[in-house]
């Protein structure tokens, strides 16, 4: 099913609406406005002080003149002092706001965080089956690593850019309009220059963070399957296949940074350009006597203070769009609709006989791929039922659509004569054990694990479930019994183990119906004949769905379904399909043979 279907979300490649990305954006920092005024009131006052240093600077070289033996010591040493001051008094405002700054954009990066898994948790399984694992990932960690960079560092560069860009040319009109006029001359150069810039490398940035997720993704389905590629000795081929998705995604990095590299040398370049023709018609105007030294050198400093913001907002608007691509793959996750609600007229599901009816069921993941075709069956409450079947053949689809993981496009699935459609997704899923060929255990003691679906069972509860498992041995000959604690992974559990554990799960939830796909898969023959035993007693009195590849498991099942195509080929008990000496009567023989 995984990548069975190319989902918009990785086709389109319009132009994005980065204007829906910055009111994502304000939506999360709005409850921290206060944080970010704050912020931004110690950064006007830190460069308002910073922006007294030129002028003051100025005051200090005319008071020592420009003949010998006419410095005016007192004024030279106040200006200067008065100078430090506001630099020092600059650098601890700043200091100050970077760190309310960070402790703000940690707030917001956190809820933005827990919103984007709180999203993943409650994503429909057809979204799950198309993405891969590592984007999804990807998403929640580097991208929102991203914009964290973005909001704590680069917009407060952009901000103080913008304060020390007005300021300075405020105070530059005020000595010279002339002069400032002529500086101005080519800033709209620079400012069209950026504009093409950005456009130029949006896109890019946004092509970056795409390879990386999918990178991601790769690496941990690689990860995954470290033990089959090393039995298969297929490092190699794994290593070329990377070596070209690395390519790729290392390729478009480069093309971001590289275009994004251009952007800080030429803006630049025409910043000194007008800074050099400044120099130029400066001089000529202080020989002419329209001003003094100490204003040139004031007007001076302060136009480097205007190309100097210039230059960084060039610079860092590179990383601001790679910030804005992240939080825009973030939205976008956060943006896909959750799993539908349940129909304003559906009721709990109580007092479960166990009928379980499919009509005329048909199902596809992709419109032109059917899975499930025309399938009708009707099971009685606590009956056996087997569904056996080659791989691909829809057995675990069955199981999905019993869950309403998805539901079908054609007929209805009934229990006890309700429609699904009318019942609780939350009382139908407590009406189900489940045991999956994919284990999963999370980090956490033994008890807790067995105990997942019923958070309050007493330990002798838990102690009978792991007995008829017949994990139980085990789990007690550990030094800290039921208290011992599961690795991240289960990696200190065999395969074996971890099953047993998930069977012993299963037991303890007293349900009404029960669903075992490939329970038995991953146990070697003398655990599978425990379990089994286990197994006959678990599905005593309930309406049970066992998926099997081997037929062993399922002699003594009330029926048998056979599925190939989607559809039953062959239906009855273990004893009546081996009479009719057809296509399960060949796969028995085929595997006791």
């Amino acid at each position: 099913m995984t990548g069975s279907t190319a989902t918009s979300e990785k086709t389109d490649h319009r132009p994005r609406d980065y204007r829906k990305v910055f009111r994502g954006l304000i939506r999360y920092v709005k409850p921290e406005w206060s944080s970010f005024l704050a912020s931004l009131a110690l950064l006007l006052f830190s460069n308002v002080l910073a922006l007294a240093g030129p002028r003051l600077s100025g005051e200090a070289v005319d008071a020592m003149g420009i003949v010998a033996g006419g410095v005016e010591f007192d004024t030279v040493l106040v200006k200067s002092f008065l100078m430090l001051g506001a630099y020092v008094g600059s650098a601890v405002l700043n200091y100050v706001m970077v760190r309310l700054l960070a402790r703000t954009s940690k707030r917001v990066i956190c809820r933005m965080r827990q919103d984007a898994f709180d999203q993943i948790i409650d994503l429909p399984l057809s979204y799950i089956d198309t993405h891969q694992a590592g984007d999804l990932v990807s998403r929640i960690s580097y991208d929102l690593d991203v914009v964290s960079s973005a909001i704590s560092q680069d917009i407060v560069v952009i901000a103080a850019s913008l304060i020390t860009v007005i300021g300075s040319l405020v105070m530059m009109f005020r000595m010279s309009v002339s002069l400032s006029f002529t500086f101005l001359a080519l800033v709209p150069i620079t400012v069209l220059f950026t504009i093409y810039r950005i456009k130029k490398t949006r896109p890019l940035f946004r092509k970056r963070s795409k390879k990386l997720g999918e990178m991601n993704g790769y690496v941990e389905e690689i990860l995954f399957g470290q033990k089959t590629i090393a039995a298969y000795r297929k490092e190699s081929f794994f290593t070329e296949e990377f070596h070209s998705i690395n390519e790729e995604a290392s390729d478009a990095h480069y093309r971001a940074d590289y275009q994004a590299a251009l952007n800080g040398p030429s803006v630049t370049l025409i910043s000194n350009l007008s800074l050099a023709l400044v120099g130029m018609i400066g001089v000529s105007l202080f020989l002419k006597g329209s001003f003094t030294i100490g204003v040139l050198t004031s007007f001076i400093l302060y136009s480097r203070r205007f190309s100097g913001p210039i230059n960084e907002i060039a610079a860092i608007i590179a990383e601001l769009q790679s910030g804005l691509s992240a939080a825009e793959r973030v939205f976008t996750l956060l943006e896909q609709p959750p799993e539908p609600p349940d129909a304003e007229h559906a009721l709990p599901l109580e007092d479960v006989r166990g009928i379980v009816e499919f009509d005329r069921v048909s199902f596809a993941y992709t419109p032109d791929q059917p899975v499930i075709r025309d399938f009708s069956v009707k099971t009685n409450p606590g009956e056996l039922f087997a569904i056996v079947g080659s791989t691909g053949a829809g057995k675990t689809t069955l199981i999905n659509l019993l869950m309403r993981f998805y539901d079908p496009q054609e007929g209805e699935i009934l229990i006890d004569g309700k429609r699904l459609l009318d019942i609780t997704r939350d009382s139908l899923r407590r009406s189900f054990a489940m045991v999956l060929q994919d284990t999963w255990l999370f980090q956490g003691t033994i008890r807790d694990n067995i105990a997942y679906g019923k958070p309050d069972a007493t330990l002798e509860e838990i102690e009978q479930a792991a007995k008829a498992a017949h994990i139980a041995s085990y789990i007690e000959s550990l030094p800290n019994g039921y208290d011992s604690i599961i690795s991240d992974s289960a990696s200190n559990l065999s395969q074996g183990q971890k099953q047993l554990m998930t069977i012993a799960r299963a037991m303890l939830l007293d349900t009404p119906m029960l669903i075992l796909d490939e329970a038995t898969s991953n146990v070697d023959s003398q655990t599978e004949i425990m379990i089994q035993d286990a197994m006959n007693k678990l599905v005593q009195g309930r309406t049970s769905f066992v998926i099997a590849h081997r037929l062993s498991t399922v002699r003594n099942a009330d029926q048998i379904l056979l599925l190939s195509d989607g559809q039953i080929v062959e239906q009855g008990t273990h004893e009546e399909l081996l009479e009719k000496g057809e296509v399960y009567a060949d796969l028995y023989q085929a595997q006791f043979s």
